[in-house]
C-alpha cells in the first residue's frame, strides 16, 4: 500500500535506505585503495642510498603514521639500465592515500632520518624518477591480505601482473570476469596468496588491472599456474562470449621482497 500511493522519487528513496542500512553497500565502501611508488635508478650508489631511506626513514615513519605495513620489492631480472624498487602501499580511504605524505613531512624524525634522500643534490639525485600507480580494490577482493607463506624471506617469490585492455568497456569485463565471474575463486582454491587485486585509477598504463601474487619459489609459481590453467571454472570462464578479447596486453614481473620490507 505504501508504495502504491507514494511518489516515485520517495520510493527510490526508501529503497535505497533500504539497502544501504541491509548493508548491502557496505562492501563498497570498504574498498581500500593501493599504491604503488616504483623508483627508477641507474647506479648501485643510488640503489644503497634508497634502500637506506626506504629501511631508515620512510618505513619507521609511515608505521609511526599509522600504515601497518609497507611492502619494498625489487625485480628478480632487473634491466640492466632502468632498474626499479617497488614500493606497495594499502590505504584504507583514498584521504589517507592522499595525506600519509604531507604528514611525513611534519615528522622530524622522519626529517632527520631521511637527510640523504631529501636533500640530495639536485645534481646527484637518489633516483631518475619516481612512477605512481594508484587502484582502487575489486569488490570481490575489498581488502588487502597478508601472505601466508612457509618459505624464508629470501627464497619469496611475488609476482606482479598486469592486464592492459583496448577500451574501457573490455576492461570493465576484465574486472567483471574477476568479480562477477569469480576467476578470484580460482586463485583462492590454489592459494595464490594474493596481496590484492585492483583496477588502475591512476597510472600510466590504462585502462587496466593489476595484482600482486606470492609464492614460496618459482616451482611452487609454476605449480600453481598450471593447476590454475587446468581448472574448469577458469576455463568455462574463458569461453563466455562476455569475456572474450577483453586482454589486448599483458605483464607479468617477479620481484622479491628486500630484507626490511614488512611483507
Amino acid at each position: 500500500m505504501f508504495y502504491k500511493n507514494c511518489p516515485i522519487v520517495l520510493v527510490a528513496l526508501f529503497v535505497f535506505a533500504s539497502c544501504l542500512f541491509s548493508g548491502l553497500y557496505v562492501q563498497a565502501a570498504s574498498q581500500y585503495y593501493y599504491q604503488l611508488k616504483i623508483y627508477h635508478y641507474k647506479s648501485k650508489a643510488q640503489e644503497d642510498r634508497l634502500d637506506a631511506y626506504l629501511q631508515n626513514a620512510y618505513l619507521p615513519a609511515m608505521h609511526k603514521a599509522g600504515i601497518k605495513n609497507v611492502g619494498v620489492f625489487k625485480v628478480l631480472k632487473p634491466d640492466s639500465v632502468d632498474k626499479k624498487i617497488y614500493v606497495y602501499t594499502a590505504y584504507k580511504t583514498f584521504d589517507a592515500l592522499e595525506n600519509t605524505d604531507q604528514k611525513l613531512l611534519k615528522d622530524q624524525d622522519y626529517l632527520n632520518a631521511g637527510k640523504d634522500y631529501l636533500d640530495a643534490s639536485y645534481n646527484d639525485p637518489t633516483y631518475t624518477r619516481i612512477e605512481t600507480i594508484v587502484l582502487r580494490a575489486f569488490p570481490g577482493a575489498p581488502e588487502p591480505n597478508v601472505p601466508n607463506l612457509t618459505a624464508k624471506k629470501a627464497d619469496r617469490i611475488y609476482e606482479l601482473r598486469s592486464y592492459e585492455s583496448a577500451t574501457e568497456k573490455y576492461n570493465a569485463s576484465k574486472v567483471k570476469m574477476f568479480n562477477v565471474g569469480d576467476e578470484i575463486s580460482v586463485f583462492k582454491k590454489y592459494n595464490f596468496n594474493a596481496m590484492f587485486y585492483g583496477e588502475v585509477i591512476a597510472g600510466s598504463h590504462m585502462p587496466n588491472l593489476m595484482y600482486i601474487t606470492t609464492f614460496n619459489g618459482l616451482q611452487d609459481n609454476k605449480d600453481k599456474w598450471k593447476l590454475f590453467f587446468d581448472d574448469e571454472h577458469f576455463k568455462a570462464l574463458g569461453k563466455m562470449p562476455e569475456y572474450q578479447k577483453n586482454v589486448s596486453r599483458s605483464e607479468s614481473l617477479f620481484l622479491y621482497p628486500t630484507d626490511y620490507s614488512d611483507y
